[in-house]
């Protein structure tokens, strides 16, 4: 569950939020000023229930036969989800998955800024990745304290990891977005959202070797 507050939200539902932030970008793109929750299940493939039962934990109320105001519906989304204004955050771990985080664009659309990333490889300390000085790890602490950064992302590897997420809570962060392919131990006031590209990737696995055995089986029956 995430929550806002003292209210816990689902978390399935906190998750298709960008979604709609995204069809909803378009449509205002297109020249479009309301639409409808049915619309936007249509176009996503969901429940018109379920669409409405989401952008209400933003706080929006539609309007009877009108829907809701495209513009508003965006601004409500970009608030309940903290991108409606600049958050600072640091990177570390500066290998191939870090730097392509550091080049990701689309992150400036949701007002995340990866300022610095870190690292303990010398051939990596003092160069800019893509913008980005490459600081030494032995400075996260004093760099994270005078920029006053709250948010870090962690691209290390599992061997590591908790030994950087123990550095990162003695610096005072407090959100970790993690990519180690490990579970991390940290007090419960500290906030870790785990990225698993194994199981991303087992998930689409196991549903092509599902698509293929009953491909086969279709085969089978006409053979």
């Amino acid at each position: 569950m995430s929550t806002n507050g003292d209210r816990a939200f689902p978390t399935p539902s906190v998750r298709r939020l960008p979604i709609y932030l995204s069809l909803l970008r378009r449509l205002y793109r297109d020249g479009l000023e309301s639409v409808s929750s049915t619309k936007i299940a249509d176009e996503l493939g969901l429940t018109g229930i379920q669409v409405r039962k989401d952008l209400s934990m933003t706080g929006i109320v539609g309007r009877p036969k009108v829907g809701h105001s495209i513009s508003e519906l965006i601004e409500h989304i970009e608030g309940f989800l903290g991108w409606d204004k600049r958050r600072q955050a640091f990177l570390v771990g500066a290998g191939h998955l870090g730097a392509a985080l550091l080049g990701y664009k689309g992150f400036a659309q949701e007002n995340l800024d990866i300022i610095a990333s870190f690292d303990t490889s010398p051939e990596k300390i003092g160069k800019v990745i893509l913008g980005r000085m490459t600081y030494d790890l032995a400075e996260f602490v004093a760099m994270t304290k005078k920029h006053h950064v709250q948010m870090a992302i962690l691209t290390v590897p599992a061997s590591c990891a908790q030994d950087v997420t123990n550095l990162m809570v003695d610096a005072g962060i407090i959100g970790i977005w993690n990519f180690a392919p490990v579970q991390l131990s940290a007090p419960p006031h500290i906030i870790i959202e785990n990225v698993s590209l194994s199981s991303s990737l087992a998930i689409l696995s196991q549903k092509l070797t599902q698509r293929e055995a009953q491909t086969r089986g279709k085969s089978e029956e006409k053979s």
